[in-house]
């Protein structure tokens, strides 16, 4: 696990992996050097030897320093740590070991405790590329330095043999990374259905009350306006109003309970065109100068007309509404190479940051002062329950533009 992550589980983890290393490292290192150094010499030359060249007994000794050490930082919850300590002090401790026993001397350099091996294979237990990096190069240059010192293409062998297992370690690594990655990414998207359907009852049952005295509410303004058709100015504005306070409410309710698609063959230009007129007179009132490009002859979609209908009318009035002061609002529709239908809308607007544009889709996510985020959130499943793809595309100062991909079927005729 990276050091970076606080949860209780992650430490749990990383617990029980620094336990069994200590343990499997203390056992393998002890046994493999008593082993080599007084067992062998019995079973070779029949006599026991007590003298190990080197350090000598202090080589025991400072590794057992070494394991209280990262014992205490263990119950000091400072976990993380002890792999460190411990690779970093076995490579300072072998090196010295090692200068004592070679160096003046004419013997070849035969390094090894079997428990470099360990530290190879197991370094992919903590799913750390920091820790891997600084066990494999750290050994490889260890003998490698060793070999270039005294000389001796011994050396090569437990190089060769480390860079080797290294390979097989890093593709354990690897493997692990995007094993735990599949679960973050299931885990994050089970997270997000739960926090959607919480907000979807949320938003059925506020929407379901707000209707109704919502309806009376237009109706009782219509009826006055009607009867004083020019004693107020203010009955066109509450009408709009509460017109917007519908349109939210329609998205509370998609939210809440999503509409059967009815899927039936339309013409993007009729759809287009529909929106366009929908947004006339916001258009004029800011000065906003339409440019649309539409291919020709093209084919028509199997969509929902009037899902479509709302997804491009949420998306020209966020780009009318980036630009108060006017500008331009560019609207492209052709067909791409690989049958699917290619519709952008781009504006001269504020732009959206970097960080803020993943965080786009999201309920109640908003770059306007007076938005719910909830337009842009109900166009993107839609266009998802169509096939399609939805891409933003922003610069602060220059503008954003929205592309749309969706897929055109396979018995019709495009270009």
């Amino acid at each position: 696990m990276e050091e970076s992550g606080n949860s209780p589980k992650l430490i749990f983890e990383e617990e029980k992996a620094i336990k069994l290393f200590l343990w499997l490292f203390n056992v393998i290192f002890f046994f493999w050097d008593i082993f080599y150094y007084y067992i062998m010499p019995y079973i070779t030359r029949g006599v026991f030897d007590f003298q190990r060249d080197g350090l000598g007994i202090w080589y025991y000794i400072i590794i057992l320093l070494v394991l209280s050490v990262s014992i205490y930082f263990v119950k000091k919850g400072n976990i993380y740590i002890v792999k460190y300590i411990y690779i970093n002090s076995y490579l300072c401790i072998d090196l010295i070991d090692n200068v004592l026993r070679y160096l003046g001397t004419n013997k070849h350099f035969a390094n090894g405790n079997i428990v470099e091996v360990f530290f190879i294979l197991f370094s992919p237990i903590f799913v750390n590329k920091k820790y891997f990096w600084i066990v494999s190069l750290g050994l490889i240059t260890k003998d490698l330095f060793f070999g270039l010192i005294l000389k001796d293409i011994f050396a090569l062998v437990p190089v060769l043999t480390y860079s080797i297992l290294s390979l097989i370690a890093y593709f354990i690594l690897t493997r692990f990374y995007s094993y735990i990655n599949s679960l973050m990414r299931v885990n994050e998207e089970l997270r997000q259905k739960e926090k959607l359907a919480v907000i979807g009852q949320m938003a059925a049952a506020i929407g379901h009350e707000i209707r109704n005295p919502l309806s009376s509410l237009k109706g009782f303004t219509q009826l006055q306006q009607e009867r004083n058709p020019n004693s107020n100015n203010y009955y066109p504005i509450m009408i709009q109003e509460i017109d917007r306070i519908n349109s939210i409410v329609n998205d509370l309710m998609y939210i809440g309970k999503p509409r059967e698609m009815n899927f039936e063959k339309t013409s993007i230009e009729e759809i287009i065109a529909y929106t366009l007129s929908i947004t006339q007179q916001q258009v004029k009132r800011q000065g906003v100068n339409v440019k649309t490009t539409i291919a020709e002859d093209l084919p028509p979609l199997d969509c929902d007309n009037k899902q479509l209908k709302q997804v491009f009318l949420n998306l020209i009035k966020n780009a009318l509404e980036s630009m108060p002061e006017g500008g331009s609002l560019i609207i492209q529709v052709k067909v791409l190479f690989e049958r699917k239908m290619y519709i952008s809308i781009q504006d001269e607007g504020c732009g959206i940051t970097d960080e803020n544009i993943p965080n786009l889709g999201e309920p109640f996510f908003t770059t306007k002062k007076d938005g719910t985020g909830l337009g842009l959130m109900v166009s993107s499943q839609i266009i998802k329950e169509h096939d399609g793809e939805l891409i933003i595309e922003s610069e602060i100062g220059k503008g954003t533009m929205v592309k749309i991909v969706l897929p055109i079927s396979q018995g019709e005729n495009g270009n």
